[in-house]
């Protein structure tokens, strides 16, 4: 069983509709994870029927227990996040106690940890909710964050690691994963792990630098990855010029994607692209699908990247070898 992590640097080139397509094609023989988890949409085109839920536990929120207040206010002092207010409840001692305002507080423990009386604790607070789903395509785990809710790091990692449970299962084929975009916390939770990274990028000058940034986050992990061209004829000099970036990165360009009204026609009916097989874009993917299912059934090594000057100019700076041909010290 191979996973694969369809990644972009930005939101909206096009990966989810990609995840989609490749569901439609391997039906039944695919385990889909939706990890964009903090703009979950991948059950837009899939319709699930949930058949489990759970809730996610994201972190902690300090609470003050009146009866126990004496209103010292160190609380309010040591609080960096403006969280603690004086207009709690009286406790039969003193007319008024502090009160943690839930939505202000980070849940860092300092109130609690330095309160003399023993006054405040620390209570699991929920940030979402998890799910596995049937689809038309085969089970599909996805979730939803809460309004202003974080770690949705850690809510990614859940779900890859129920994934990998329920695939021991199932036994299929693939993992299929609609991973976050840009290059932060969730993206790394979605790449760590798999097997390939495809990359999906449309052909713009902000498009080119995301994918510089998300292609080195690849390497950093040691992952391989490929290149997907999305609306590639809108722009052919920039199309170019992103596969030629891609070479430099030591990343395969297996395909370009034409603009096709038709892929929105189809999303307003809740439907991939590829349920359309003689669309322009749906031709296109499927030869796409067949480069990448020949990368995960049989592999590729992970390129080594030689230390020229041209790949060198590539990487951050504090990642450049010296002098002496090390890397530099990490940040």
């Amino acid at each position: 069983m191979k996973e694969l992590v369809v990644i972009s640097g930005k939101g909206g080139t096009g990966k989810t509709s990609l995840v989609a397509s490749f569901a439609a094609i391997s039906r039944g023989r695919s385990l889909l994870v939706d990890c964009d988890v903090d703009a979950a949409n991948l059950h837009l085109l899939c319709e699930p029927r949930v058949v489990r839920q759970t809730t996610f536990t994201g972190g902690k929120t300090a609470r003050i227990k009146p009866g126990m207040c004496i209103a010292c206010g160190k609380c309010e002092e040591l609080c960096r996040f403006d969280a603690v207010f004086f207009d709690g409840p009286g406790n039969g001692r003193i007319p008024k106690t502090f009160r943690v305002d839930p939505i202000s507080c980070e849940g860092c423990g300092v109130c609690s940890y330095f309160c003399a009386e023993n006054a405040i604790e620390l209570t699991p607070t929920r940030s979402g909710r998890w799910f596995i789903s049937e689809t038309r395509f085969g089970t599909m785990i996805h979730a939803t964050l809460d309004v202003a809710a974080e770690n949705s790091g850690k809510l990614v990692t859940i779900l890859r690691q129920a994934a990998q449970e329920l695939a021991a299962e199932q036994q299929p084929d693939y993992i299929l994963c609609d991973g976050a975009p840009g290059i932060g916390c969730p993206v790394i939770a979605s790449l760590t792990g798999a097997q390939l990274a495809l990359f999906v990028v449309e052909p713009t000058l902000s498009g080119i630098h995301d994918f510089r940034r998300v292609a080195q986050l690849a390497r950093q992990l040691e992952l391989s990855g490929l290149l997907v061209v999305n609306k590639a004829d809108l722009n052919d000099q920039l199309t170019s010029q992103l596969e030629q970036t891609a070479a430099e990165l030591h990343v395969q360009s297996v395909g370009r994607i034409p603009f096709d009204p038709a892929v929105v026609q189809m999303q307003i009916n809740h439907k991939p692209i590829t349920e359309s097989p003689n669309s322009p874009a749906a031709r296109a993917i499927q030869l796409i699908w067949k480069q990448v299912e020949q990368r995960l059934r049989y592999g590729f090594e992970h390129p080594t990247v030689p230390r020229t000057s041209n790949t060198d100019k590539l990487l951050p700076k504090f990642q450049r070898p010296t002098e002496a041909g090390q890397r530099g010290p990490e940040r």
